[in-house]
Order: structure tokens, then C-alpha cells, then sequence
């Protein structure tokens, strides 16, 4: 029998990390709706960004590009996505797929920058607002009342209710939550108030281990959340480690609290699939633009390369082709997830992206030939948190980055060895026992970036 094509359902989160998921073995929360999506479909375990800050993962996912590549162009935050250049949207409309996106958006807004490829469209200017949020519409700005999770989800239900049933659709559902400054709503306002949240293992990492960049970074719980991140001020008398642990706990709990808030809104969206029949003829995958720290190594936020921040939780959901309570190891990127898309939709392969369908990877069937390293690139120098330009590969059991700037510098390099060594606190670079490991590293690193046509700041012997 012939199935119709797949409806899909692109569910994105900002700055939600794998860790703070309880199917990927959270220890600090429970999230029964993602949980249902990995129980009734596959959980990766090896997906990562390309480059991990908002705007250019989003970007990344839209063109099937990488950051540098004509036809992408976002590679920092201040780059604004031009529309009118190709995109995945635009390439499913044109194969019959209904199409729309409700939610953050954040690659720029008016002229060509406004979203294309939608039949539908409302988005949240900027970082947008949690609480009584403006959007941005084909028809100007419209205010609205409510919380931001779940006037997106109205958004969205709505939308899935003046469809033409007769035509298969692409939806793109993009929270903004939970992007700093971690504003619950007040179902969860008081949620996780009663208990001490664990502590991470590396919180207490004094980054002797790695590179000067990470001595350097400004992201520290302990010395860089303000009182817009806290809202209270610090108990009398607590300094050091201890105003650390009490800023974490404030930090992490308002955090699992619009984690809390998505996790019931994917719940209503998987209950009207069920209602309305459409559950095994959609496609639904929810993911993060890029992962976070949740007091890793001492830190919140992203950038760098260390896996709390490279890592993306990708789950997803589709009966026909995905075995139920599946995981796939294979190593998957962002800059897969328009090739993806296109595969299940049965649209040509444009054939000049830089991702591979994940197709067989969801069903169990990864290819031989998969992919076995990824490239990574971080470009904005010393902005937002001091973090340092960098590039790296990653392998199933290796990691080498470069930090490649030769001001403030001074240039280095990191190796980790991840079966070791899995919270990245010892650098093994210059251990002799890894001279090969090293050689061969930059030798997959030279080509990746050769494959890819990214050759400037080549790295140093």
C-alpha cells in the first residue's frame, strides 16, 4: 500500500540542552511529553550544531549550508538571513507541502529579511518577550496577551485546524523558551521551589585543564548572572562557592521552568495529532538550536565547543517508517535537517548541500558509508561572554579545537579524549602518548574544512 507523504512538524526550542531532557537521563528534571516522542520514536544520541549561537544554527537549518556558504551568509548574530535566497520552506511549497512558522524566528525582520517560503507566518521580533509577547505578521505587528509557549502553540493548533486536509504541510514551531533571562509562567512559577537541584559533575572545574580561552570566558555562574538572571538579590553573607551553588539553584530552576512550560505545550500539540487522526502520517521532531550549560564547568550558555554546548536533543516520532524507543549512535549535524525534510517529502536532493538525509539513520538503517568525523566553527571573537574564535572535528572518541586568533591569544589548541575523559577537563594535547591521534585529527581537519571550502585562518602546525 502507498502512504501519502509524510506531514513534519519542526518543534525547536532555544538553548534547550539534551541534559536538562529526561530521556536523555536528566538528573535534574522530568519531561513525560519529549520522553513520549523518544518512547514512540528515536532519540539521537551523537547530534550536534555547526556553529553553536542561535541565529547561524538557524540559518544552518533552513539552507542545508554551512554558516560560511553562498547562499547562507549568518555567521554571528548581527548577520540577517536574506530571504530571498533559497530555502527548504521555499523547496517544500514548490513540491506541494502547505507551509507555515510560528514563533522565534530571529535571523532579522523587514524587506527581504521578513520569513519566505510560508503560506502563514507569525514571529517574535528579535529575542521577543515571554510575558504579553509582540509578533510579527504579513500584516504588521499585532500584540498579544498570554504566555509566549503557549500563544506559539495556539498559533500553531490553529493553524493545523484551517489547513486543507487534503495536502500533506511543513510546520516549523519555534519557542523561544528557554532563552535567558528565564521567565516562567506561573503554572511553574513555584516548581522545583522546595528542593536543592544536583549539581553538575564539573561544576566546580577551574578550567587548569584547557586552553586560556575557557580560563578567560564570562559566562561563570558564580561572577557573571545579573539581577535581571536572578531576580532577588543573594541572601546576606553568602560569597565563594556557596553564592555560586545558590545563584545555580536560582539560575537552573527558573530555566527547568520554561523547560516545564514546553514540555506541556508539545503535549497538547501530540494530543490533537491523536485527535485529529494525524499521527501516523506525521513526521514530529523537536530539537534546540545548539545545547547549553546548566552550570557545566561552572558556566551557563553556549559557544564553545565542549559537548553540553555542541550537543542537540533530537527526537522524533514517525510510525510508519521510525521503531518505537529506538537510539541511533551515528553522528548528525543541523546542516542534515533540510536534507531530511526533502527526503521524506520525496523532493530531489538539490545537490549542493552539505548535509546527508537522516532518513535511515531514524528508521535503524544508518549506511556503512555515514559519516564518522563533523567540523565546527565558532566566529564571533571576543563578543558577548569574551569567548574565542575557534574550529574544530569531532570524532566517536576525539575532539580537537583550535583557537585560531593571534589577539589577545595566545593561539592554542585543545585535545580531548572523550572515552577518558567524557567532561572535557584535561587537554591531551601535548601528551605524547597522542602524537598520532593529534596528526591524524588535523589531518581529518584539514580535509573537512577542504571539503567544505573553508580555508581562511588555515590552522598552525
Amino acid at each position: 500500500m502507498t502512504h501519502r507523504r509524510p506531514n513534519i512538524i519542526f518543534v525547536m526550542s532555544d538553548d534547550h540542552a539534551a541534559h536538562a531532557m529526561s530521556c536523555y537521563g536528566s538528573r535534574v528534571n522530568q519531561t513525560p511529553n519529549l520522553d513520549r516522542l523518544a518512547n514512540e520514536g528515536v532519540r539521537l544520541d551523537n547530534c550536534h550544531c555547526t556553529n553553536s549561537i542561535c541565529a547561524p544554527s538557524r540559518a544552518v537549518i533552513l539552507t542545508g549550508l554551512y554558516s560560511h556558504r553562498p547562499g547562507n551568509g549568518v555567521l554571528t548574530l548581527d548577520d540577517k538571513f536574506d530571504g530571498r535566497q533559497r530555502n527548504v520552506a521555499k523547496l517544500l511549497q514548490a513540491g506541494g507541502y502547505q507551509t507555515a512558522l510560528f514563533g522565534k524566528w530571529h535571523l532579522g525582520h523587514g524587506g527581504h529579511h521578513d520569513p519566505t517560503g510560508f503560506d502563514d507566518w507569525a514571529v517574535l521580533p528579535g529575542q521577543g518577550d515571554y510575558h504579553d509577547p509582540t509578533f510579527l505578521t504579513p500584516l504588521g505587528k499585532v500584540q498579544r496577551h498570554g504566555y509566549v509557549t503557549d500563544l506559539i502553540t495556539d498559533d500553531c493548533l490553529g493553524w493545523l485546524e484551517q489547513r486543507d486536509p487534503s495536502r500533506p504541510f511543513f510546520l516549523m514551531y519555534h519557542h523561544k523558551a528557554p532563552h535567558r533571562p528565564w521567565l516562567p509562567d506561573a503554572k511553574h512559577a513555584s516548581l522545583y521551589e522546595e528542593i536543592d537541584l544536583p549539581l553538575p559533575p564539573s561544576f566546580d572545574d577551574d578550567h587548569s585543564g584547557q586552553a586560556t580561552a575557557a580560563k578567560v570566558a564570562r559566562m561563570t555562574i558564580e561572577h557573571d548572572l545579573n539581577a535581571t538572571d536572578l531576580k532577588q538579590e543573594p541572601p546576606a553573607g553568602l560569597s565563594g562557592r556557596e553564592l555560586a551553588i545558590w545563584k545555580y539553584q536560582r539560575y537552573l530552576k527558573d530555566y527547568l521552568r520554561c523547560v516545564a512550560s514546553i514540555d506541556d505545550n508539545v503535549g497538547r500539540l501530540l494530543d490533537y495529532l491523536d485527535a485529529a487522526g494525524l499521527r501516523e502520517d506525521t513526521l514530529v521532531i523537536y530539537t534546540s538550536d545548539q545545547g547549553f550549560f546548566l552550570g557545566d564547568h561552572g558556566w551557563y550558555d553556549k559557544r564553545f565547543m565542549y559537548e553540553e554546548s555542541l550537543r542537540m536533543p533530537f527526537v522524533a516520532r514517525y510510525p510508519r517508517e521510525i521503531p518505537a524507543g529506538s537510539s541511533a549512535a551515528a553522528i548528525c549535524l543541523n546542516v542534515d535537517f533540510a536534507q531530511t525534510f526533502l527526503d521524506y517529502a520525496g523532493l530531489p536532493d538539490p545537490g549542493d548541500l552539505d548535509g546527508c538525509s537522516l532518513r535511515a539513520v531514524l528508521a535503524g538503517t544508518a549506511p556503512d558509508d555515514w559519516r564518522s568525523s563533523l567540523y565546527y566553527r565558532y566566529y564571533m571573537h571576543l563578543a558577548h561572554h569574551y569567548v574565542y574564535s575557534h574550529y574544530g572535528v569531532r570524532t566517536a572518541r576525539h575532539k580537537l579545537s583550535h583557537y585560531y586568533e593571534p589577539e589577545p591569544g595566545p593561539r592554542e589548541w585543545e585535545l580531548f579524549d572523550l572515552h577518558e575523559d567524557p567532561l572535557e577537563l584535561r587537554s591531551v594535547y601535548d601528551d605524547p602518548a597522542y602524537a598520532a591521534v593529534r596528526a591524524a585529527l588535523k589531518a581529518e581537519l584539514q580535509r573537512l574544512r577542504a571539503s567544505l571550502d573553508d580555508q581562511q585562518n588555515p590552522p598552525l602546525d
